[in-house]
């Protein structure tokens, strides 16, 4: 019979779903071949069939936001205080990472950062009592992206607080964020000791004046410069900045030797800023932030313009849902941690840093820096496979961010919510983590992927526009 002759010729294998059987034959010596394949998200087929009757006019819309997405230029053009830019802030609103938060539901870590930040702005003299001024309605909590503004793990921001000022030089709209303070117990990851507040007020006193003036001196930077060469040099641009930040310190070193005026301080702004390797992460973030806002409230377009995280929640937003919020819980991340911390003491995801995934950075590029990979325990394969896999769930690729490994291919650009529901493919994050007790610090980096249900919810919110 036929099927005898079988085992007398090698067997070719090819796997399609579960990677386990794809490991198991491995281990045993056979080449398998395999095929990267999702089913559907669990979303009723009336959606997806919304979706497809309305393809027309959503590419056309998709077509529309990418043009605007990869014209984009973003610039640093200066800082300020957040009173005086940020559109809507007053002195009783702190902003905060992720979609909308009220007090009762925060985690620990952005309750510590909220409680720092009243400390710092002299609202209260300690924990108790800022916690009794924040429980009593005293303040006012929204995101930061509902202000054009985004902020790494907790991202609170206070009205005193310095801010990097940008612009999109190519539509004119701003973006802001803070300055970042560096490592170890710092506000972003829910510090708020005395020495967290003594670095706060030094970056107010010394080293915002010093980079407002030579950011002055030198009228503008050029971001999407920077985050392309960085991309070349080993930068994915959200869990590694080295390049990112020594190019920006190349940039704005000699304009700061040139106006400031006190040696001691031109001194310890240089060191600071060269022993931060994150310090260009809060330049990256507003970058993606102010280029992918010039892209919102395209009418029946299915791209993500915001994905972001609070400690408590995951939430993003579409370009044709208008301003509307996603979301749902947000995950622990998989993580290499900090010796004596184990994932029992992780938070789960907080941060508005994944709008740099958002706009084809961070995890969606991650094959252009394997040493990201390496840090949580992977490979450099590992790192490519990430970034091929994340084209499969984008409407186009970057033309100015490139992948040197890939023969210098454009990075995956425009997260397209039909595709990840359709294909099952979520976004690939990579992420600090911080301890889920306020006033401990980062515990490890990890990498994860974002949550389906928000993006079964943004399908049904799109299919439900269509519909009217």
């Amino acid at each position: 019979m036929k099927f005898k002759k079988l085992f007398d010729k090698k067997i070719e294998v090819t796997n399609i779903g579960l990677n386990v059987f794809k490991e198991d034959l491995e281990k045993q010596g056979q080449k398998v071949i395999n095929v990267e394949w999702n089913p559907p998200a669990g979303i009723d087929k009336n959606v997806l069939e919304t979706l497809e009757n309305h393809k027309d006019k959503i590419e056309i819309a998709n077509k529309k936001v990418l043009e605007i997405i990869l014209n984009g230029k973003p610039f640093l053009v200066g800082l300020d205080i957040a009173r005086n830019v940020i559109p809507g802030m007053k002195e009783n609103l702190l902003l905060h990472s992720g979609p909308p938060l009220t007090w009762e539901r925060m985690s620990g870590p952005m309750k510590g950062a909220m409680i720092g930040a009243m400390i710092y702005e002299g609202k209260a003299k300690n924990y108790d009592e800022a916690e009794k001024i924040g429980a009593s309605g005293q303040f006012e909590f929204s995101p930061c992206h509902e202000h054009n503004t985004v902020g790494p793990m907790a991202g609170v921001v206070s009205a005193s607080m310095p801010v990097f000022v940008l612009k999109n030089e190519e539509y004119g709209n701003f973006a802001y964020c803070t300055l970042n303070e560096g490592l170890g117990k710092v506000l972003r990851y829910g510090a708020f000791d005395t020495e967290t507040i003594k670095k706060l007020k030094w970056m107010e006193k010394e080293l915002y004046p010093t980079l407002k003036n030579a950011v002055e001196f030198l009228g503008k930077i050029d971001l999407k410069n920077l985050i392309a060469q960085a991309l070349h040099m080993g930068d994915e641009l959200h869990n590694r900045n080295r390049a990112g930040t020594s190019l920006f310190y190349r940039t704005i070193a000699p304009a700061i030797v040139q106006t400031c005026k006190k040696p001691e301080v031109t001194a310890k702004v240089l060191n600071f800023i060269n022993g931060n390797d994150h310090f260009f992460l809060n330049l990256s973030m507003p970058a993606a932030k102010v280029t992918l806002d010039a892209a919102r409230n395209i009418e029946n377009s299915s791209v993500v313009v915001a994905m972001t995280r609070n400690g408590t929640d995951f939430g993003l937003q579409l370009s044709g849902t208008k301003n509307s919020w996603f979301v749902d819980l947000a995950p622990v991340p998989d993580a290499l941690y900090f010796p004596g911390f184990t994932k029992d003491d992780a938070n789960p995801d907080i941060g508005d840093s994944s709008i740099t995934e958002t706009v084809g950075l961070g995890g969606f590029a991650i094959a252009a820096s394997p040493a990201i990979v390496q840090f949580v325990g992977g490979s450099a394969s590992d790192a490519v496979n990430y970034t091929m896999t994340m084209y499969e769930i984008t409407f186009a690729e970057n033309n100015i961010y490139q992948i040197p490994y890939l023969n210098f291919r454009g990075t995956p650009t425009g997260i397209d919510v039909r595709k990840v529901v359709e294909k099952g493919i979520l976004p690939f994050i990579d992420t600090g983590v911080a301890h889920k007790n306020p006033g401990i610090g980062q515990v490890g980096a990890g990498v994860l992927s974002a949550p389906m249900k928000p993006f079964i919810k943004a399908a049904i919110g799109l299919s439900e526009q269509l519909n009217k």
